[in-house]
């Protein structure tokens, strides 16, 4: 996939109506939203709109309403949040590409912004079905995609409404692009990546294709005991994913053939059986990973294998990390992805967090600022570091 897309500084946008995407399925409760993160995060592409003269649509999914009108996923909540941060109204359409949409469309002047409804209240949506495609572009002359989020989904408001609009992307998804980009087409080396997460069955693609880029890929999480279990270690009742340990000792023996170093943990904190979440009190003991007892079962990495990852990441230039060490929500098992995120904030690297757990761990430990890039699509940067063509950034115009 080509990363070098054109962005809305590249076109001119002043009088023209701007159709643009972005990630508003903020969470909300009792019709109040409880994080406004991703409204705040298309406030610079959106006011850079405003300040450059466009007519101004933007648009979003919320939640799944699957073709139906639930009033609880409405965007009105959306409206007002941006008007309270732009400083000025944003008009709410009571439909999405409808009569009161198109009304409002032609009565915009230069620097007015306004809100369609949640694009999955039409059952054509998710389908990316032509006609809606076609009514979307209808309302606008210039199509920007900024919802990263959804860039991996082929829907009439993510990607087929470039069949028929020129496509740019906004500020987040211009950013995601040029440093994930980089970070795979072209990284300062040594280059490290770093996956947890529970399967290897997620993450099947990601290794596979990052064994073709990386100086040195680490393994951990829940996926480590099926590697190391493809060694012939026994990890007691760890989770072990037998259809894939054919496919482990494939990894492991084309990251030999391609001088790739491969990481395992070398301890891990072991427990009786998985834990309540919440149950700080939880009792482990830190033994080698070739000798997790029988009836234990590991749930995060140990010290050793905390030192040996952040080494790899001090010592790398561009480091890419997708999935939690353990089981993060319990606090005893936490201590390795905090080991890992602390690596990262400590490295002068380009450092690169992708989505998910990931991200949440930086955030919620106060280590946000010192990484180079948290991404803000969880199933869109795994696609991405799969080498996948994701539908919202090609349907984009070439620089």
């Amino acid at each position: 996939m080509n990363y070098n897309k054109k962005s809305i500084e590249d076109i001119q946008v002043a009088g023209k109506r701007v159709l643009c995407r972005c990630d508003f399925n903020v969470p909300t409760k009792d019709g109040k939203i409880t994080s406004d993160k991703r409204i705040v995060a298309a406030m610079p592409t959106i006011e850079y709109l405003v300040n450059q003269g466009a007519k101004v649509i933007l648009c979003s999914h919320m939640g799944k309403p699957k073709g139906e009108w639930k009033p609880e996923l409405s965007l009105k909540v959306v409206a007002e949040r941006i008007s309270q941060l732009l400083g000025k109204e944003v008009i709410m359409a009571s439909d999405v590409a409808g009569e009161d949409s198109k009304a409002k469309a032609a009565a915009l002047r230069d620097g007015d912004v306004m809100l369609l409804e949640n694009t999955r209240y039409i059952k054509g949506e998710t389908k990316n079905d032509p006609e809606l495609s076609k009514a979307l572009s209808e309302l606008a002359d210039i199509f920007v995609n900024d919802a990263f989020g959804t860039a991996h989904r082929a829907h009439s408001s993510t990607a087929g409404v470039a069949d028929y609009l020129p496509a740019v992307s906004g500020y987040l998804v211009q950013k995601e692009v040029s440093i994930m980009g980089k970070a795979l087409a072209n990284p300062e080396r040594p280059f490290v990546a770093i996956l947890g997460g529970a399967k290897v069955s997620d993450k099947l693609n990601v290794i596979n294709n990052l064994l073709e880029k990386v100086d040195t890929l680490i393994i951990s999480g829940g996926m480590a005991y099926t590697f190391l279990a493809a060694q012939g270690y026994n990890v007691g009742k760890s989770l072990v994913d037998n259809e894939k340990l054919e496919y482990c000792k494939e990894m492991m023996a084309k990251a030999e053939a391609k001088g790739v170093k491969l990481l395992l943990p070398a301890d891990t904190a072991v427990a009786d059986s998985f834990p309540n979440p919440i149950d700080a009190q939880l009792a482990v003991d830190y033994v080698d990973c070739t000798a997790i007892p029988e009836a234990k079962m590991g749930l995060d990495i140990g010290p050793k294998a905390c030192e040996a990852f952040a080494a790899a990441a001090k010592a790398a230039k561009t480091v890419v990390w997708n999935g939690p060490m353990g089981v993060f929500e319990n606090p005893t098992l936490a201590k390795g992805t905090i080991a890992v995120a602390q690596a990262l904030a400590d490295s002068e690297a380009v450092t690169i967090v992708g989505g998910g757990d990931s991200a949440a761990a930086c955030e919620q430990l106060g280590f946000a600022d010192q990484i180079t890039h948290i991404s803000t699509g969880g199933g869109a940067s795994l696609e991405f570091l799969e080498g996948l063509e994701l539908p919202g950034i090609a349907c984009l115009q070439d620089k």
